[in-house]
């Protein structure tokens, strides 16, 4: 236990490395430390998923060990144990692990029965994934059958997780054309089977060898590749690690290059073992020499939420109302953030420390209000940022622990001496998250959040953008259920003009509702408030306090479901708005958004990706509307529409995850990001099974010749695809990022347009070829394109490496659009021999106006089928008749209608061909 904990001096200079995930975990000699898998509170208590994460774990570390030649095995592994389990000597308080840097979830599957495996990935080949998601179900055993051991599983998603790498199955195309063959979609093509269909009719089922289409000139629909249990074949893990043989990654000289799976499409034919080669993790270790040894495990329990907010009320702090701001957003926190029965301190500093409250519980209205008097009323003095940290974890350790406790750090000025508890603050295992205000603040404040994982936000000093409002409104606990966390509907200012109105809705949707707050806030005089619930009903008793300038309503028991209407009226000052809520059931999960960028630091000229995942529970939410708003620290902004269309920085269509691109760096610095999510009459749940990375479902097995059947794998109801219409509005706070190297104006021209990831081609006629994509813009996902580039070989490879020396197809007609608008392009090929069974390859390059390129897009495969002529229908026989009743009882006439009835059957049979 000692040396797990210890880790956490090693795990600094990993979180300072700006990646994507939240991850703690770290590569020390060769084994993984840091992993975290964490059990959702919403799983009832059973010791015996403790012993089945282990054993999972276990198994798979010899497993990994072996397919990675020796290079990597699982070393230690921290369990983190819902807060409302019961508890045991043997749990222990986490440091920094949480449920956000969780790499592990164990989740109740949702929908009911589906307990397939998955991992969610957002970013592009060899990026990191975000987390793995396992059931209950899984780990007790329940699909062994289907995928196999729970090590073996585990392995393949760790590979999703840590390396980047996909699937080299492909679920909605199980077979394709090569050199007039139909091939199954497997890695590598060495693996037997047989190709076989199941029907089934009336509570019996047989199976039958597939046909072939007439008009594809593949097999028919229903089609399985059925593997034989026992094979030679030691790869691919990443195509099915059930396969007793396979132990392997597919490499260079076995993978299949041209099977039309998402390894494929996303890595540009490159195999599993070649970007894990790529890697980080590689490039940084060499083949042990000794077997590794087994796993160690640390058991860790949620308990209360301890946060001590850490403020600063130096001099600075009277700058543009900061001091009121402060005191607005602070009282947000303590009004309705933090939540019930959590533990909340106080400190100021300027020059040194003040101790403006103990840890207090917080259990009722009463001491939310308390707390609220305790925030900083002036300000004066220097800056001593290492002060205010100290004395916080003074008050902390007066009850509590300093490990797994947070603390809330708002600063808005320099401070030379800061890295001068850095030490300390390693040792702590205290989680610091840090509120930049204003241009100034101390430039190694983020040091403090990488460093303990907590959240980095950035407020400017434009009002209107209610910055600082979002910075506070974003601590909510992440340890506990999701029902007791707050949810922002709304974030809206504006600055008005004579006597302007502000007018507005928001809509509370039937998944929250509960301690529903309406806040506003202004700069000069107190505005005119009307706020008007779904029915029409003026609301009244609206809080105010003149001194800080903002008031607030708390909507008593769940408000009610629908559209608020508002109307705030003043006169040339800037009002805010902020609404929130909390789920209206602890059953019923609701819609949230949960925004973030790939880094927290950005260099120009390379471009950032804003992600938003949107989802109620583990379902996604389709056809939202989804902005982001990124604010530099000049405080200009630039807005973002996110798409969940698979195409430029979305890594999956229809997974519930809205990206974008950002380009639009303007100076260095501070950024700040902020999301609106809005749902409405053509936003969809998405039922049935989601979008997702993971182990493949084996549909049956060959036993000594015999296909065996496994269940069948849950089905997708397309007309649930709908879902169900989802009105909802959210608010979610993306952090902020720090940006570097970005040049003076007149800022060049250096971002090509993005890659295209997702060409299709198809056969249209007897040999025209049908080609569909998602168009890039003139910057990455920005703008138009200037021109494209088609490609087309018979070669694969010389395609993806030679492609400047492919034949390229004449495009003066295609002119480019407008970038995430669908291209199509029809051409016949010339210069080359297109006859039935040619496998052609095509790749399709984006030129902007500067003659910037993008990378070579996917490769795209059609084969020339050309379905053999119906043979000419052939009359039938002409044969004597004899002048009799065939109806008659004559012996012999029995034979005649037999004959008959063959001739007909003989003559529709060779008119069907």
């Amino acid at each position: 236990m000692g040396s797990f904990k210890n880790s956490v001096f090693i795990l600094v200079l990993h979180l300072l490395e700006g990646a994507l995930s939240d991850s703690l975990i770290q590569l020390n000699n060769n084994g993984y430390e840091g992993i975290v898998i964490a059990v959702d509170p919403n799983v009832p208590e059973d010791e015996t998923l403790i012993q089945q994460i282990k054993d999972m774990v276990t198994e798979a570390s010899p497993y990994l060990f072996e397919a990675t030649e020796k290079r990597f095995y699982f070393k230690n592994v921290a369990i983190l144990i819902p807060q409302n389990w019961s508890t045991k000597p043997e749990y222990v308080k986490p440091k920094l692990e949480t449920y956000k840097n969780a790499d592990v979830l164990v989740a109740e599957p949702n929908p009911t029965g589906n307990d397939e495996p998955y991992t969610e990935h957002m970013g592009r080949c060899g990026e990191k994934g975000n987390k793995i998601y396992l059931t209950p179900g899984f780990l007790a055993g329940k699909m062994l059958l289907q995928y196999g051991s729970q090590g073996r599983v585990f392995v393949h998603e760790w590979a999703h997780l840590r390396w980047g790498v996909f699937n080299e199955y492909n679920n909605d195309q199980k077979f394709y054309l090569s050199n007039k063959r139909k091939k199954p979609v497997i890695c590598p093509s060495t693996i037997t089977g047989k190709n076989v269909l199941q029907k089934c009719q009336g509570g019996s089922c047989v199976t039958q060898s597939c046909k072939s289409d007439r008009v594809t000139g593949l097999y028919e629909k229903g089609c399985e590749f059925i593997p034989n249990e026992v094979q030679t074949e030691k790869a691919s893990i990443m195509y099915s690690q059930s396969i007793p043989s396979v132990v392997e990654f597919c490499t260079e000289k076995n993978h299949n290059k041209e099977a039309p799976n998402e390894q494929n499409k996303k890595c540009n034919l490159r195999s599993t073992w070649e970007v894990i080669q790529g890697s980080e993790d590689f490039k940084k270790t060499t083949p042990m020499t000794t077997q590794p040894p087994k796993p160690t495990f640390s058991l860790l329990q949620i308990g209360q939420r301890v946060v001590c907010l850490v403020l600063d009320k130096s001099g600075s702090m009277t700058v543009g109302d900061r001091l009121k701001r402060l005191n607005q957003a602070g009282k947000l926190f303590l009004l309705q953030t933090v939540e019930q029965g959590s533990w909340v301190g106080m400190v100021t500093f300027d020059s040194a420390a003040y101790v403006k409250s103990e840890l207090v519980q917080i259990n009722s209205a009463t001491e939310r209000d308390t707390l609220t008097r305790s925030l900083p009323t002036a300000a004066s003095g220097g800056t001593s940022i290492c002060s205010g940290i100290l004395s916080a974890f003074t008050v902390i350790r007066k009850k509590y622990p300093t490990d797994g406790s947070e603390i809330v750090l708002l600063t808005d000025g320099e401070d030379r001496t800061i890295s001068s508890c850095f030490n300390e603050v390693k040792q702590s295992g205290v989680i610091i998250h840090t509120v930049a205000l204003g241009p100034s603040a101390a430039r190694e404040l983020e040091e403090l959040s990488k460093m303990t994982g907590g959240l980095q936000t950035y407020a400017s000093d434009q009002v209107q953008n209610n910055g600082l409002m979002d910075a506070f409104g974003a601590l909510s606990s992440g340890n506990g259920a999701v029902s007791q966390r707050s949810i922002q509907l709304e974030s809206r200012g504006l600055t008005l003009q004579n006597s302007q109105w502000l007018n507005g809705t928001v809509i509370v949707d039937s998944t929250v509702g509960k301690d529903t707050l309406f806040l506003i806030t202004w700069t000069t005089d107190i505005p005119q408030i009307l706020l008007w619930d779904p029915s029409g009903k003026k609301q009244d008793g609206f809080l105010v306090d003149t001194y800080i300038k903002m008031a607030y309503l708390q909507i008593p028991g769940i408000a009610k479901v629908g559209i608020w209407k508002y109307s705030l009226q003043a006169r040339s000052q800037t009002l805010t708005l902020t609404v929130t809520s909390r789920a209206s059931s602890g059953t019923l999960p609701p819609v949230t958004v949960t925004s973030k960028m790939n880094k927290d630091t950005g260099k120009f000229p390379s471009p950032m990706v804003v992600y938003a995942k949107i989802h109620q529970g583990s379902l996604p939410i389709l056809r939202a509307k989804v902005t982001a708003l990124i604010e530099s620290v000049d405080g200009k902004t630039v807005t973002l529409e996110l798409l969940d269309n698979g195409a430029g920085a979305d890594a999956t269509k229809d997974d519930g995850v809205y990206s974008r691109y950002f380009t639009a760096y303007d100076t260095n610095g501070r950024y700040s990001v902020k999301v609106w999510a809005l749902g409405g009459v053509n936003t969809a749940t998405q039922k049935g099974i989601p979008q997702q990375i993971g182990a493949m479902y084996i549909p049956g097995w060959i036993e000594n010749g015999q296909v065996k059947w496994n269940p069948p794998r849950p089905e997708i109801n397309k007309d649930d695809l709908q879902g169900k219409q989802v009105c909802f509005s959210r608010t979610s706070s993306g952090g902020s990022f720090v940006a570097s190297d970005v040049p003076t104006a007149p800022i060049p021209d250096l971002f090509p347009p993005c890659k295209i990831t997702d060409l299709k081609a198809k056969i249209q006629g007897d040999s025209l070829i049908n080609l569909t994509w998602t168009a890039p813009g003139d910057d990455y996902d920005h703008g138009r394109a200037h021109k494209y580039i088609i490609g087309i070989s018979t070669n694969i490879l010389d395609l993806r490496d030679k492609f400047n020396d492919s034949l390229q197809v004449n495009t003066t007609d295609l002119i480019p659009k407008e970038a995430n608008s669908e291209e199509v392009f029809v051409f016949k090929p010339e210069h080359i021999t297109f006859t039935n069974g040619t496998d052609l390859f095509i790749a399709v390059q984006a030129v902007d106006k500067v003659n910037l390129k993008s990378e070579i897009s996917n490769i795209a495969q059609v084969s020339l089928f050309i379905p053999p002529e119906t043979p000419p229908e052939t009359p039938s026989p002409s044969l004597p008749c004899p002048d009799i009743n065939i109806n008659s009882t004559i012996p012999g006439i029995h034979i005649l209608k037999i004959m008959w009835k063959w001739l007909g059957e003989l003559q529709l049979s060779v008119a069907l061909g």
